[in-house]
């Protein structure tokens, strides 16, 4: 070997040596920044309201549920600081109309205002203002057994004009303008006032429609065909095929599946407040009785 030749072979041995430490430092940097980054990340914590029970008041002194009644929880729910998805579980076979479309505005509302993604989890039923609600979700999951749909609008009520006069009851109605006493239980139904009970109807089943429309869009399956808009009601199972829902699974599993077994699930829940336990236990029998037969007939159109 020539004597010249040695400074650069030094020069490559060392280039060598500082290429090997240099390879060295960053792997062994890169693995150290993961720790540490790893260390620093937070937990995901999602917030989980549940939204339970018939939509609207339903009998005397019993408040079911209604926007003035979870407007504070939900608004506790979205101002969690740091959260990009807030769960809601429902348990609602409908209700109040009006109460349905201000709950599901609200949810809507808070979810735009803040940038959060809203999962909406259906439970034994979201039919009717239940659903409605649930159209609050840009993403819908239910059990394969649960009750989903019923998008339509219904009035029920009784006629007693028949029974009064078997009994001897005689009916006095003075009022000031000719349709108030429109739908009187107590007198022959008018056709004029079946007709605009229709319109009124129609009006509201139509607001229904735009709301699911809006939220579920291209996912609905030929919504005329799979008579979607009918009043009709699904299994979660069936409810999919028709793109009514997402998917088939509760808020912990999905939740979980989506954000892993170290996600933080913060519950929130209206309680019911001690006036209206004592409200509610001060009823007569009669009335507990009525309270008890209004709200068991709503779950009953779906077998519950």
């Amino acid at each position: 070997m020539d004597p010249g030749d040695a400074p650069l072979i030094q020069l490559e041995v060392e280039d060598k040596i500082i290429k090997i430490l240099t390879q060295y430092w960053y792997k062994n940097s890169i693995s150290n920044h993961k720790i540490m980054f790893s260390f620093l990340k937070k937990k995901i914590v999602i917030p989980h309201i549940r939204l339970t029970g018939v939509i609207g008041a339903a009998g005397k002194f019993k408040q079911g549920m209604d926007l003035a009644g979870q407007k504070d929880i939900l608004k506790k729910a979205f101002s969690l600081k740091k959260i990009q998805n807030v769960a809601i579980s429902i348990n609602s076979p409908g209700g109040s109309p009006v109460q349905s479309h201000l709950i599901y505005r609200y949810i809507r509302q808070m979810a735009d205002k803040n940038k959060i993604k809203v999962l909406i989890f259906a439970e034994d039923v979201a039919a009717s203002g239940g659903y409605l609600i649930a159209c609050a979700g840009d993403e819908i999951y239910a059990n394969s057994s649960s009750i989903i749909g019923s998008i339509g609008v219904i009035s029920a009520s009784f006629g007693f004009k028949d029974l009064i006069k078997k009994i001897g009851i005689e009916r006095r109605v003075y009022t000031a303008g000719k349709n108030k006493s429109t739908l009187d239980p107590f007198v022959e139904e008018k056709e004029e006032d079946i007709k605009k009970l229709k319109n009124v109807q129609l009006e509201l089943h139509a607001d229904f429609i735009k709301v699911v429309e809006t939220s579920r869009g291209s996912k609905l399956k030929d919504p005329e065909k799979n008579n979607i808009f009918t009043g009709e009601f699904w299994t979660g199972a069936s409810a999919l095929k028709l793109g009514l829902i997402d998917g088939i699974g509760n808020a912990d599993q999905i939740l979980r599946e989506k954000f892993g077994d170290k996600v933080i699930v913060k519950n929130f829940e209206k309680q019911k407040s001690f006036i209206a336990r004592k409200l509610s236990s001060s009823l007569d029998p009669v009335d507990s009785f009525a309270n008890i037969l209004e709200e068991k007939s709503m779950w009953q159109k779906f077998g519950l």
